[in-house]
């Protein structure tokens, strides 16, 4: 089996409830302009980036088939209830909630919807 490298973030797949996070890059510098020793953010329980990627949400259940009923589709497929973020978002979140990785020289965070605290969203009016 002859599997190619991903080079795109469109090949990944979120599953579930679950996010895929940018964050925000991080300065070295407080705000009064004092450097910072290495390790000092990553301390921070609470992180920000932006949503690259969603799930689809969270799965809810098929009915039982306990029953054989000729009008029913055989061919149902799962349904799920949509995420509150959306792809450009500002995610604010825990830290200790999200999974880290790095993909092609780059920081992600896997996070769940229950992790993130705020969002924030430029248009608003399309809710």
């Amino acid at each position: 089996m002859n599997i190619e490298k991903v080079k795109n973030i469109d090949n990944l797949i979120v599953v579930g409830d679950r996010v895929l996070v940018k964050p925000v890059s991080e300065s070295n510098k407080s705000r009064g302009g004092l450097l910072l020793p290495p390790g000092y953010k990553e301390k921070e329980e609470i992180q920000s980036g932006y949503v690259v990627k969603t799930g689809p949400g969270y799965p809810i259940p098929l009915p039982s088939d306990d029953f054989d009923e000729p009008w029913k589709r055989k061919e149902d497929k799962q349904e799920y209830i949509p995420l509150q973020a959306r792809l450009g978002d500002l995610a604010i979140f825990l830290k200790k909630g999200a999974v880290e990785f790095q993909y092609h020289n780059q920081k992600y965070y896997i996070v769940s919807q229950h992790s993130i605290l705020l969002l924030e969203r430029d248009d608003l009016g399309e809710e």
